[in-house]
């Protein structure tokens, strides 16, 4: 097993991850139907949004897996952060970075995976929407550019997420500072 290597911009790279304050939150609908809709286009078992931390990676939204994170040392999605549009791993047993991975030889026994970075605005890879099968196989051109695709509605969402805490916190400043002046 290969573990990915840290990239140049881990610092910013996480700090940029920190300020969409998902980390350790439940699963939302719109996540969920973005893992729904991935597993399904792909048509693979698992689909996953899948956060990298510095130690671990979050599982904002998982299909077809019980798990919600996993040590970034097995994570294929710390691999996938380095690629420019997607990681693809047709069969992880004949692929020496994976072949002695956990989670290959063990439960969820992956043996296919295909992961698009979650690329923000200030492009930052801060983890991936992937796929995962328990049999080697491909993605068609098709299914590649439709994951490509939700992977940018990740994105989205977590924009939208941001912008909507951030909304709500200057509100709040706003009530208060009214709240003193009519004091």
């Amino acid at each position: 097993m290969t573990p990915a290597s840290i990239p140049e911009n881990e610092s910013s790279r996480l700090a940029s991850l920190a300020r969409y304050d998902v980390l350790d939150t439940p699963s939302e609908p719109a996540f969920d139907d973005l893992t729904l809709l991935a597993a399904h286009i792909c048509q693979t078992p698992i689909a996953l949004v899948s956060l990298v931390d510095a130690d671990r990676q979050f599982f904002k939204s998982h299909y077809g897996l019980d798990a919600t994170e996993t040590p970034r040392k097995v994570s294929f999605c710390a691999h996938a952060i380095h690629e420019p549009e997607l990681l693809v791993v047709p069969d992880a047993l004949a692929d020496e970075r994976f072949a002695d991975n956990p989670l290959v030889t063990a439960a969820p026994s992956i043996r296919f995976y295909a992961g698009a970075p979650l690329r923000t605005p200030d492009d930052f890879a801060v983890g991936t929407l992937c796929v995962i099968d328990r049999v080697p196989r491909t993605l068609s051109p098709q299914q590649e550019e439709a994951l490509r695709a939700l992977s940018r509605l990740v994105v989205s969402r977590l924009e939208l997420r941001r912008t909507a805490t951030d909304s709500a916190a200057t509100l709040q400043s706003l009530r208060e500072i009214e709240a003193r002046k009519s004091a």
